[in-house]
């Protein structure tokens, strides 16, 4: 007990303690590690666990091994139609070599946000200036997007960095332009809408003309067809008339003078010049005979 509250044996154990603790590092599974003798590099490939290295002459660095998210801050940029479009983007990325990453950056994350953030804002930049306004709102974002990322990936790759995925959050048009590029749009629209109105009227008179030929081809043929049954219709009517009327003349000659008699006194006339002797006036004088009854 004595030799153990002696205080050299303590400093001796503390001196023990401190060595051998400043000889072991630990790797975790979101970490990655360099070791450095006397400030060069020796090993940069660490699976996570328990790992050792000689106290004051080496030293051990470690970086995050997961996807970091950088937001850009918004932007201006020119477009081909040299308007100034606001582009807020942001960029996901990893340490792809850890000894690359030290040695031009020094291990320091905010180095690498800075220079990624330089990338992204020379790539968007450049991606921009060869596009319109509509191309870069509508259905060229996935061109734009992969032509950025291609960019930054080129330059990020010499720092030991991999970018994941580099994405355009929002494009926004300044309070200056903004008015004006809606001007363009609206009578852009207006136009085609002009254009396909035109098209639809030519359709329309297309589909009227030949709906109307249609239709005098169906009353012409219905017509014919009527004036054909018309005509089988009076003569089987004349056919029947004249049976009828052959089997007795006389009532027929009756008949026909009764007719005449009825169109001629229905009128609104009140005098009617006719001899007394007359045809018209046979069966006023009296009986006929079927001699005289023939017409």
């Amino acid at each position: 007990m004595n030799k153990l509250a002696n205080p050299l044996v303590l400093i001796g154990l503390a001196l023990l303690l401190l060595l051998g603790s400043s000889m072991i590092f630990t790797v975790g599974e979101r970490e990655r590690a360099i070791k450095l003798f006397l400030g060069e590099i020796t090993e940069s490939e660490y699976e996570p666990g328990l790992h050792f290295k000689i106290p004051f002459l080496e030293r051990v660095y470690k970086f995050d091994r997961r996807i970091l998210t950088l937001d850009v801050q918004p932007e201006r940029v020119l477009t081909n139609e040299k308007k100034n479009v606001i582009v807020d983007s942001f960029i996901k990325w990893k340490i792809a070599d850890s000894e690359t990453f030290y040695t031009r950056l020094g291990g320091i994350e905010s180095r690498a946000n800075s220079r990624l953030t330089q990338f992204v804002r020379e790539g968007v930049k450049d991606a921009f200036g060869r596009r319109t306004i509509r191309e870069v709102v509508s259905s060229a974002r996935s061109s734009l997007r992969e032509e950025i990322q291609a960019s930054v990936d080129q330059q990020a790759e010499n720092l030991g960095i991999d970018i994941i995925d580099v994405r355009i959050k929002k494009v926004e048009l300044p309070d200056d332009v903004r008015e004006s590029v809606y001007q363009r749009m609206e009578k852009d629209r207006a136009k085609i809408a002009r254009e396909i109105r035109s098209q639809g009227e030519e359709e329309a008179k297309k589909i009227r003309a030949s709906a109307d030929r249609i239709r005098e081809e169906l009353l012409a043929e219905a017509y014919s067809t009527a004036e054909q049954t018309r005509g089988t219709g009076d003569a089987e009517s004349a056919r029947i008339y004249a049976e009828a009327y052959s089997e007795n003349p006389e009532f027929y000659s009756l008949y026909r003078s009764l007719s005449a008699y009825r169109s001629a006194f229905s009128g609104s006339g009140d005098v009617l010049l006719l001899k007394p002797d007359s045809e018209f006036f046979k069966y006023f004088n009296g009986p006929v005979s079927a001699s005289q009854a023939k017409p």
